[in-house]
């Protein structure tokens, strides 16, 4: 079994990740720092992958015959055993004078290593996920082990680092799930040029049909399947389980995973509805695609616009499906009244693919499909580093950054970080001083440029240093 060690130094969030991991309180958690002394170890799972898992004592740089010395050891031994070590760095705080001497310690050791950056739902904690770049280390997963966010970016991550052998996943009967994320720096072939990675078409594609109880989601995926492989009914609420099913469209291989329907947290109240809900979002943030089936005579309801916005937070790649198209009588006017309603009420989304159909008789199911086909290719989407800042230099030409104190803001440079959802990094001097509405400009202007329709975009600032900075005025 692949044994993996959680590394990094005191009070990070190790034995929470470990208590994660093991699915059991097996490791003490204090906000003190120092708790772990001994290694401990543990059988983990996550998703659908099972390995040995580590915790370690935090590394700190002490005396030979310290305490924390012979603690530093034993963790130095796990990673030299290990398989693969995660290093846990806290996304809340940044870098660390330790994290930078541990960082180069572990390049020294040659053992494969994962950076980690946990804690990164703390506001102000997207400064400390890009200083943990300088590490070299090679690009942080963003986690946060006490709520569960981003465990399918670090499943994804271990699998692409070992591969899929080791893990014991079957080529043959599992989706590919190595990561398609791009690394900072690009890959440039002999002239200089930029590498762009053309989209597989043929890859697996894993799909959560999500929705309000009874949208027919179930009753889609029968007709999907050919089969009442899924139980479906008239009450709502029938499906309690995430349930995953496998197929082929058009010769790609599909696994589509129906969910239970997803009520206002007000509204659920028993025991079994609260694990249900909690397995439906587990399905979203496994899944690649996310259909989200609404009722075509009541859509739009509260829900429906909560549980979209819940698929773009996640990065999820959107896509809706109008059910219950056959009970429609007029419907080119129908049509028309929700594309209105769509481009109105999910502006987060701008451009998103809406598709009549209907799970009693199958039709616009193709369509359907070739929507998702299409979200998910511009999903993967990769721009060239080139290209971004010649269209940054357009834009900011037209419509000048905003102006504060009588001093505009300089924007220097923009790239493309990573995929899946695309994420771009603007440098600029003061990014607090770059409104929502300038933001929003570019956000939109990225989606009409380089096509980026309905899926969603994280757009984030880093802040240039200032070259001039502390230095003294020159005498006169």
């Amino acid at each position: 079994m692949v044994s993996i060690a959680i590394i990094g130094r005191p009070n990070v969030g190790k034995s929470t990740l470990f208590n994660r991991l093991v699915g059991k309180r097996l490791a003490l958690v204090d906000d003190r720092p120092g708790v772990t002394r001994d290694r401990r170890q543990g059988d983990a799972r996550l998703l659908d992958i099972e390995f040995s898992i580590i915790d370690t004592a935090g590394l700190e740089n002490a005396a030979h015959d310290s305490l924390e010395a012979r603690m530093r050891a034993q963790t130095e031994r796990a990673v030299e055993e290990a398989d693969l070590s995660l290093f846990l760095v806290d996304a809340k705080s940044g870098v660390t004078p330790d994290d930078n001497f541990f960082g180069d310690l572990l390049r020294r050791k040659g053992r494969p290593v994962l950076l980690v950056a946990n804690k990164a739902e703390a506001r102000g904690s997207d400064a400390g996920f890009y200083d943990a770049f300088s590490l070299g280390l090679g690009e942080p997963v963003a986690i946060s082990a006490e709520h569960g966010e981003g465990m399918g970016d670090l499943r994804d991550a271990m699998v692409s680092m070992l591969g899929e052998a080791a893990f014991g996943l079957d080529l043959e009967d599992e989706l590919d799930e190595a990561e398609t994320d791009v690394p900072l720096a690009p890959l440039l072939d002999e002239n200089g040029e930029e590498i762009i990675e053309a989209y597989d078409a043929t890859k697996p594609l894993r799909i959560a049909v999500v929705g309000r109880p009874n949208a027919g989601k179930s009753t889609l995926v029968n007709r999907f399947l050919g089969e009442d492989r899924l139980l479906t009914g008239p009450e709502a609420g029938i499906t309690r389980d995430s349930i995953s099913v496998e197929w082929e469209w058009r010769g790609r291989k599909i696994k589509m995973f129906d969910t239970a329907g997803l009520r206002r947290r007000a509204k659920v109240q028993e025991k079994l509805e609260k694990l249900s809900v909690a397995d439906a979002l587990r399905a979203v943030k496994f899944a690649e695609v996310v259909v989200i089936v609404l009722d075509a005579a009541i859509p739009f309801e509260r829900q429906d616009l909560s549980i979209a916005d819940l698929v773009v937070r996640e990065g999820r790649a959107p896509v809706i499906a109008f059910n219950k198209w056959d009970l429609v009588e007029d419907r080119q006017a129908t049509l028309a009244a929700l594309r209105e309603m769509t481009e109105r009420l999910l502006p987060q989304a701008r451009g998103i693919r809406a598709v009549a159909v209907s799970g009693e008789t199958g039709e616009g199911l193709d369509r359907l499909m070739q929507s998702v086909a299409t979200t998910h290719e511009l999903w993967n989407k990769r721009i060239s580093t080139a290209k971004l800042n010649q269209w940054l230099e357009r834009m900011t030409s037209h419509h000048p950054p905003p102006a504060v104190a009588g001093r505009r803001v300089n924007i220097k440079y923009m790239t493309q970080v990573k995929t899946r959802p695309p994420t771009f990094i603007l440098s600029t001097t003061r990014p607090e001083a770059l409104g929502t509405s300038y933001q929003r400009y570019l956000i939109n202007g990225l989606r009409e440029t380089f096509g980026l329709a309905g899926v969603p975009i994280r757009f984030n600032f880093r802040k240039s240093n200032n070259p001039f900075a502390g230095r003294a005025k020159p005498k006169r």
